[in-house]
């Protein structure tokens, strides 16, 4: 039996806090996007062969996880790798889920995770693939979760402590300029370990205070403005911390994108999506090519090749059924 997984991929907003001197570690903010997305098609086999570096590499973790002879993996629809849309778990989660399927098996995504390296920090990735929406979650014990991560699977994924629907009118124009990669793997784990050792408790107050009196109550009521001028500020509160790790408070050449979709009035708010180089702008469909429009003429003037689409949030999680 051949099974489709289909997946969208994620904003990632930052987190409420990098500081060891606060009881709870990372704690993320994100949401589900309609597109790009990933497909992929997992059938039974005798061994693990993909058409994806990245399916390859789940793939075998999966059957050595739940104790399978192989998989057959094809990628029928990539999430751009490394650009800060959230490609490693949707495809790490993806190639579980449907491998689980095609064995007749349930992929309890959120529990096997971590045996795929997942959820070590943020649980964004993990709670849209389930469920989609506006996602925070609630991070770990910082007695847990020191600067030097565990193995992989000694930890539980991060539990979500507010989710809501994107109201249908809302759009996010993505910006993805053809530069060098966000950070992965080992260079993100080195980057990541020195913004906590010395990452201000300051600033984590008052990424929380925003969290709580402006983007839950602003997802909650459905007012686009309070929202995307909120998790623009969660972004750039962010980007202090990580500022000497990435050259800036977003990575070059972003910083100059940024600003130009900010000041346009068909965009509430613009930031960096994880470690980038993918850049939102929060809009609406009434607005939405307008803001296509300005993030068009940010990468002209930014001199930088790249790409530019309008999407929609999604509310609902992967779908995994036979083909």
């Amino acid at each position: 039996m051949a099974v489709r997984v289909t997946t969208g991929g994620r904003l990632h907003f930052g987190f409420q806090n990098l500081s060891l001197a606060h009881e709870r570690l990372y704690g993320s903010l994100g949401l589900a996007l309609d597109a790009p997305r990933l497909v992929v098609d997992c059938e039974r086999a005798e061994t693990v062969t993909a058409d994806h570096p990245d399916a390859r590499r789940y793939a075998r973790r999966a059957v050595d996880l739940l104790d399978l002879p192989g998989a057959r993996v094809t990628v029928r629809e990539p999430l751009p790798r490394h650009a800060g849309l959230g490609s490693g778990t949707q495809f790490a989660l993806a190639t579980l889920a449907g491998i689980s399927r095609a064995y007749g098996r349930e992929p309890r995504v959120r529990e096997r995770a971590p045996g795929l390296g997942r959820g070590g920090r943020s649980g964004v990735g993990i709670a849209t693939f389930e469920r989609g929406g506006f996602v925070l979650d609630a991070g770990h014990p910082t007695t847990r979760f020191t600067a030097e991560r565990p193995r992989d699977g000694e930890w539980t994924v991060p539990a979500v402590i507010a989710r809501h629907p994107i109201p249908e009118s809302w759009r996010f124009v993505l910006v993805l300029p053809e530069v060098e990669p966000g950070r992965s793997g080992e260079q993100e784990e080195s980057s990541m370990r020195a913004v906590v050792e010395r990452a201000s408790p300051s600033i984590a107050d008052e990424i929380t205070t925003i969290a709580a009196r402006r983007v839950l109550p602003a997802i909650a009521e459905g007012d686009l403005g309070t929202f995307g001028a909120a998790v623009a500020e969660v972004g750039r509160l962010n980007g202090a911390w990580y500022a000497d790790t990435q050259g800036g408070v977003y990575r070059p050449p972003v910083g100059g994108i940024v600003r130009a979709l900010e000041a346009s009035p068909a965009i509430d708010g613009a930031g960096q999506s994880s470690w980038g180089p993918a850049v939102y702008g929060v809009t609406d469909r009434r607005r939405a090519e307008r803001a296509r429009d300005v993030a068009e003429a940010a990468l002209a003037t930014a001199d930088v090749d790249g790409s530019v689409r309008v999407a929609r949030g999604r509310n609902v999680g992967a779908s995994v059924e036979p083909e």
